[in-house]
């Protein structure tokens, strides 16, 4: 009987690690996506106030776009998409 109890609770030990270990990788991408929402707000107020004429979904004034879109993708999608708003900004300013 004992056996039956210990096999039940290591079993529900292992459900309770293995749903964190599931839930720790949603956190990442929600914290990276928040970032990635706010950096492309951002942007576009840069390239408002700098009056760069760039348009299309990418550079929305939209966070809660932004992070729809970026929840998604694959990081080196949205790092891709981040850093080429940058790179347009950069040569919009010189």
């Amino acid at each position: 009987m004992a056996t039956i109890r210990t096999g039940a609770a290591l079993a529900a030990v292992f459900a309770v690690l293995a749903t964190a270990s599931a839930l720790q990788p949603a956190r990442a991408q929600m914290t990276a996506c928040n970032w990635y929402a706010d950096t492309a707000v951002k942007q576009q107020q840069q390239n408002e106030r700098w009056k760069c004429g760039f348009k299309g979904a990418e550079w929305s004034s939209s966070r809660q776009a932004h992070l729809a879109w970026c929840a998604t993708q694959v990081p080196d999608k949205w790092k891709a998409v981040a850093q080429q708003r940058e790179q347009q900004l950069t040569a919009c300013k010189r």
